[in-house]
Order: C-alpha cells, then structure tokens, then sequence
C-alpha cells in the first residue's frame, strides 16, 4: 500500500484551487494561485463523453459556465475547451493540461468524481484514464473518491499512487440516491482496507464519527473538507492531520 507523501501532512490544500472572483475554482489560474501561495491543491474530476478527464467539480455545466443545460458526460472535450468558467477567460482543463501546468511543484490531490452518482460498480474507463495519465507524473499527487468502487479500479490500474476514500455521514437528505444500507456501509467507511486506502478525507462536521477514530487510532492519515475560517480549522485540527480550505487564507508552514 502506497503511503501519503508528507507534504500531503505539511501544506494545506487549496479546494478546487485557490480560488476567488475572477479565478473560478477548478481553473489554471486558481491552481496557479495556489503554488504561488504555497499551498498544496484539490482538484476534481468529471468524464467527458469519450471518458477524457476533465477538471470539473459539477456533473451539469449550468453553475460555472453560460450553458443552460447539458452535463460533462453528455459533452466532447471539444465542446468542453469552446466554454468558459464564470464569464471569465478559462478554460476548462483536461487533466493532461493540468498535470502540465502543476509539473510536481505542489501536491496535487485528485478527486475522481462518481461516473455513477450512486456509488455502484459500474465505474467505466475513468479511473483507468485516470491512471494512464498519471502514468510517469513527477511530483506528490494522491487519487480519492466518495465512491468506493472507483478507487479499487484505480488503485488496480495504479498501485503505485497513494489512494484514500473521500467521506462523510451520508445523511439521507444528502444523498437521497443511496438507500439506507448503503448509506450506512459507506459512513462506516467500511471499505477501506479492501480498496487498498492509506488515508480519508472527512466531512469536517463529521470528525467525532466512530469510523474516523478507529482509524485515526491506527495510524491512518486524516485529512478534513471543507474549511472555510481560521476558527473552523483550530478545531478540525483536533483530528485531522491536514485540510482542505477556502474562501480564507490558512496559515503555511
């Protein structure tokens, strides 16, 4: 099992870039921003329709670009390049594109979103092109997912990255796709060891959780989502051993 590199313990990490208006998240310029600040960046991951990665947190495109409707999946990387995040100038990036412009300067830590939305094991391509394109990436970089099955075909296609589960209480009204007995096994996050997981990143309001303890207890690196104040992060540091943060600037080493 691949372990964290330490500076996954030591910067904390820029949510989707440190982004701000006129530098939407998940842009060059947000993870620009981010290693000119120091800090380590959080990016996600959506599949376009021929399953290219692309630097997307949203599955529908409405929120950060001028399409009305439509969703990454549903849409080429062509038509994803003509776009632009929140009436600015950028672009949204493939993966490729990103792992170019980062180059090993800070570490990059990918969330692969659920090509499913409803955490089943019909994962498709994404991970595998997930792993081909990191494939001889220089630099600290790590592969998470809420969606358990996605991270076992990562890691089968990349043994060699460090891979964690993104988690969280999955409270029913939150996750309205999942039913009551998945919802449990996931907050459980009763998958970790299976998947080969060597860290988590947890729901901040979720940190007294048992599942979260049990692992902290062993050893298990703890990384928090999302902080938004300095107050926020003095108290989610009683757990965790890193964050994820935005909308303030956390202090660096």
């Amino acid at each position: 099992m691949m372990g964290l590199h330490p500076d996954f313990l030591r910067l904390p990490i820029a949510h989707r870039g440190l982004h701000r208006p006129g530098l939407p998240e998940n842009s060059m310029a947000a993870f620009r921003a981010a290693i000119a600040n120091g800090y380590g960046i959080e990016c996600d991951i959506q599949r376009a329709m021929d399953s290219t990665p692309m630097v997307f947190h949203d599955y529908e495109l409405k929120r950060l670009t001028h399409e009305s409707n439509g969703t990454v999946a549903a849409s080429t990387p062509q038509h994803l390049a003509r776009l632009r995040l929140l009436g600015t100038d950028e672009q949204i990036p493939t993966l490729a594109q990103m792992l170019a412009e980062v180059a090993g300067r800070t570490p990059l830590l990918i969330e692969i979103k659920d090509p499913t939305m409803d955490s089943s094991a019909a994962v498709g391509k994404l991970p595998q092109r997930v792993a081909e394109e990191l494939a001889g990436y220089q630099g600290p970089v790590a592969v998470m997912s809420f969606n358990p099955h996605v991270i076992a075909a990562f890691h089968k296609a990349a043994p060699d990255i460090a891979v964690g589960l993104t988690t969280c209480a999955y409270e029913a009204g939150e996750w309205p796709m999942l039913d009551d007995a998945t919802r449990a096994h996931l907050a459980a996050i009763a998958d970790f060891d299976a998947v080969g997981a060597s860290f988590i990143s947890h729901d901040r309001g979720d940190l007294d959780n048992p599942a979260v303890t049990a692992l902290k207890a062993r050893g298990v690196p703890v990384l928090t989502w999302t902080i938004r104040s300095a107050a926020q992060e003095a108290e989610a540091r009683y757990v965790a051993d890193n964050i994820t943060f935005e909308d303030y600037l956390a202090n660096t080493p």
